[in-house]
């Protein structure tokens, strides 16, 4: 099996008809639905909420029905009540940014608690130190290779030895943890993330908005290969 994922986030989708948007990109071969949230507060933007979340998660399934893992991120301070509130509404994996928790290891566990696999997100200027305690109880690690806030951005190359650095500690600690990365991430860039070390790739605007998502995803499939 692949080990690589697909992520289209819909922060770039059609807002006025995302439950189709959903559907079209799974039908394409979206691995995983990334789920941008937002508070004004963190970052610069506002954006969906656990309802959006909860309308959303009958429609992240497979034309046989298989679920599709609804992938949230969350860009908000403070962090636990919304992550539980996530959890409610359908969420597989909750990521959070460890620079907004006042205590990133109770974080943590409670979003374990809730049966939910967890993971930590760094941006670019952000070191990746606090993994030296806590990464045994991840499920995932998000490098941003954009500041978040907004869609549509640019590459940040230095981004690259952040992957590198956390593939080596995900290595030494010999936990199956993901790596994903989110910003700017395009069939002709791809390649060189996944070298990085990355197996999982947040896209949107490089799929939604195009006139044929499945030959975005598949270019993006064949640059792995």
């Amino acid at each position: 099996m692949n080990r690589y994922r697909i992520a289209p986030s819909i922060l770039s989708a059609d807002f006025a008809r995302l439950g189709e948007e959903v559907r079209a990109v799974i039908d394409a071969g979206a691995d995983w639905i990334h789920f941008d949230v937002m508070d004004n507060h963190y970052v610069p933007n506002l954006t969906v909420g656990p309802m959006v979340c909860q309308a959303l998660r009958p429609h992240a399934r497979t034309a046989d029905g298989q679920r599709v893992p609804i992938d949230v991120h969350l860009m908000i301070q403070p962090v636990d009540a919304l992550a539980g509130a996530f959890i409610d509404a359908g969420a597989d994996l909750v990521s959070f940014h460890p620079d907004a928790s006042t205590h990133v290891h109770r974080s943590i566990q409670a979003i374990k608690a809730r049966g939910c696999q967890v993971g930590l997100v760094f941006n670019p200027a952000t070191p990746l130190d606090v993994l030296d305690w806590v990464i045994e109880d991840l499920d995932l690690i998000l490098i941003m290779s954009v500041n978040p806030g907004f869609g549509g951005q640019s590459f940040i190359d230095s981004a690259l030895r952040k992957v590198e650095q956390a593939r080596r500690r995900i290595e030494v600690c010999g936990k199956d943890i993901r790596l994903e990365v989110d910003g700017g991430i395009k069939a002709d860039n791809i390649r060189r993330v996944a070298d990085a070390g990355a197996d999982t790739f947040v896209a949107g605007s490089a799929i939604f908005g195009k006139p044929d998502y499945k030959a975005v995803i598949d270019q993006m499939r064949a640059a792995l290969v």
